[in-house]
C-alpha cells in the first residue's frame, strides 16, 4: 500500500489538527505547500513564528494585540464610558468593520457551557466586573444568540447588578432584506420578543 514520505505525512497530520480540516484536504494543503516555491514556504513558516512570538492578549480588553495596550484601548478618541462584551476576538473585528460602535471592548474568551466544562472561573468575567467603575456608563452585552450565549448574558447581568451600570443586550432577529417565510421559529421568536415601540 502507498504511503507518504514521513516528512509529508507528518504535515499533513499537523494540517489535520486545524479545525474544519479533514485527512483529505490536509493532504491536498500539504502538497500545495510541496509544490510551492521556496520563499513562500519560508514566509508561511514565518507568518506562523509572528503569530505565536508577537500577538498576545491586551492587559485590559483581552483582544489579540502586537501592543500593550491594544490599539482601540489606547485610542483617545473612544467613548469610555461604553464597554461592549463579546466572547472572542472575530466578535471584535465583525463589529469594528459596522462603524457604528465607538467604545471599548472586553472579550470573554468564549461562552458558559456547562457540558464542555466552561465555568464563569475560565472566563474573563471577574476582570469585566473589575473594569467597570464609575466612569462606565453602560456595558452591552454581545454574546452570540445561542443557548450558552445567553446563560453568559444572564450570568452577566447579575454579576453587574450592583454596579449602578446600564446593562443592555445587542437585538437578535430577522435579518435585513430578509422574506419572513424564510426565517426559522427561534429567530422569529427572537425578534418577535426584541420588537421596539414605533411611538416612543
Amino acid at each position: 500500500m502507498f504511503e507518504f514520505s514521513p516528512a509529508l505525512q507528518n504535515l499533513i497530520e499537523q494540517l489535520a489538527r486545524l479545525p474544519s480540516l479533514g485527512k483529505k484536504s490536509a493532504a491536498r494543503i500539504a502538497l500545495h505547500i510541496l509544490r510551492a516555491p521556496k520563499e513562500n514556504v519560508d514566509a508561511l513558516a514565518q507568518a506562523l513564528t509572528d503569530v505565536k512570538t508577537r500577538i498576545k492578549f491586551c492587559s485590559i480588553c483581552f483582544n489579540l494585540t502586537e501592543e500593550e495596550p491594544c490599539p482601540i484601548c489606547q485610542n483617545p478618541k473612544r467613548d469610555r464610558s461604553v464597554i461592549c462584551v463579546v466572547e472572542t476576538p472575530a466578535d471584535v473585528l465583525m463589529i469594528e468593520k459596522t462603524k457604528s460602535f465607538r467604545g471599548l471592548f472586553h472579550v470573554l474568551g468564549g461562552a458558559l457551557s456547562p457540558l464542555d466544562g466552561i465555568s464563569p472561573d475560565d472566563l474573563r468575567i471577574r476582570e469585566l466586573v473589575n473594569r467597570v467603575d464609575a466612569s462606565v456608563k453602560e456595558v452591552i452585552i454581545a454574546t452570540n444568540p445561542t443557548t450558552e450565549g445567553d446563560a453568559t448574558a444572564l450570568f452577566l447581568t447579575q454579576a453587574l447588578k450592583n454596579k449602578q451600570v446600564r446593562v443592555t443586550r445587542i437585538a437578535s432577529g430577522v435579518p435585513v432584506g430578509s422574506d419572513l417565510e424564510h426565517i426559522d421559529s427561534v429567530t422569529l421568536t427572537k425578534a418577535l420578543e426584541g420588537r421596539v415601540d414605533l411611538l416612543k
